[in-house]
């Protein structure tokens, strides 16, 4: 019997332990958490910081002589000879081609011949109304011949005029007769060769286009230009002085060209074939690298976007009523924060409404959570760098 009971007390002194351990967990003694519930998952978050960020547009554009003009013959005639290489650069007031001198030459004689004899005239008349004149007194001559002697003086001496103006006009038509560069620049192919004949100003002889500098010409969408105009009227962005936004362009080998302009000019009126607003630029072109008709990728700059507010893509979620992010509040619990979007640059979107300074945005772990779970921050992702906005969605 003695044996039975001392084994009965072994079991109760090893029960003990075991009981006390229950009742403890019972209590909420053992472990910081209720008996069967996770912790709080664990977010990374990034804080709202506003910044001033360059914005700037981009467009396909194709370059442009900043001047081109026709050169023709101002007379008729025979085209003698050209006086220039094709495609190379020529100065103004250099001859290109040659109409045949003759003929003008001759004109001009002729008139010069005329002219010498106009004066005579006019000399001769002259003299004979100021001999009447002297005898008018004395009554050796009437009246009436006086009036007629200064009548054909008077008649003298106009045609004299005329016949001047007829030789000024054939020197004129035999300096034509070398056609001269209007402007400086490069030349572009002869259209009429040696021995031609040519009608004046009807037939184009060939082009000269100044390039430097040079105009790029692009379309900018009207949806572009609407949404420009919202945000500058609602103080979201800030356009350059006078909107001359400075310009850079790249080839279309992918290799930036090395010099910037300004954009000069941007049309009222929308083409209603392509939706577009016409705007151009003038580039400075030395050294000839850019050739009217090329291709480019146009690239405006000189916008900022005051006190934005950039988020990391991932942390923008969609849901049924639109975009929206989780915001962890002064409590640690989860926020569903709608949020209006504007460009998407890089791996950041451009926040335009929705979240304030100061406003901490879960980025990681957004799929372990919603709204009003409480969370754990676990660390702080660095600021969004988003580098210039593109000005587009």
């Amino acid at each position: 019997m003695n044996r039975s009971l001392a084994r009965s007390g072994a079991r109760a002194r090893a029960l003990v332990p075991i009981a006390v351990a229950a009742a403890l967990a019972g209590c909420g003694e053992v472990g910081s958490q209720p008996h069967g519930q996770m912790p709080p998952p664990e977010v990374v978050v990034v804080s709202v910081e506003p910044k001033t960020l360059p914005v700037h547009y981009e467009y396909v554009g194709q370059t442009a002589g900043y001047r081109e003009v026709e050169v023709r013959a101002r007379v008729n005639g025979i085209l003698l000879k050209r006086n220039y290489h094709e495609g190379a650069t020529v100065k103004r007031g250099q001859s290109l081609f040659l109409v045949d001198p003759a003929p003008f030459e001759v004109a001009l004689a002729k008139a010069e011949a005329d002219l010498a004899t106009a004066e005579a005239r006019r000399a001769w008349t002259a003299r004979e109304a100021d001999r009447l004149k002297s005898v008018l007194n004395i009554r050796a001559v009437s009246r009436k011949e006086y009036d007629d002697a200064v009548s054909t003086a008077e008649i003298a001496a106009a045609e004299a005029k005329g016949a001047a103006a007829r030789v000024a006009e054939a020197k004129l038509n035999l300096e034509y007769t070398r056609v001269e560069a209007p402007i400086t620049g490069v030349s572009s192919r002869a259209l009429r060769s040696e021995g031609t004949l040519v009608s004046g100003p009807e037939v184009l002889l060939t082009t000269v286009t100044q390039v430097d500098p040079i105009y790029v010409i692009f379309g900018i969408p009207e949806t572009d230009q609407l949404r420009i105009r919202r945000d500058v009227e609602a103080a979201r962005l800030q356009l350059p002085p006078d909107r001359r936004f400075e310009v850079t362009v790249t080839l279309a080998d992918g290799i930036a060209y090395g010099k910037q302009g300004k954009l000069d000019f941007t049309d009222v009126r929308v083409n209603p074939a392509t939706g577009t607003i016409e705007a151009r630029a003038d580039l400075p072109n030395p050294d000839g690298a850019l050739r009217p008709g090329q291709f480019v990728r146009v690239r405006l700059s000189g916008a900022k976007r005051p006190n934005a507010i950039t988020v990391p893509q991932r942390a923008v979620l969609e849901g049924p009523k639109g975009k929206f992010v989780y915001v962890v509040d002064a409590a640690s619990k989860v926020e569903a924060r709608p949020v209006a979007v504007g460009e998407w640059v890089g791996d950041t979107w451009v926040i335009d409404s929705g979240l304030a300074a100061g406003d901490k945005v879960v980025v990681d772990g957004v799929m372990k959570i919603g709204p009003g779970a409480p969370v754990t921050i676990a660390g702080q992702a660095p600021a969004a760098q988003p580098g210039p906005t593109q000005g587009k969605k």
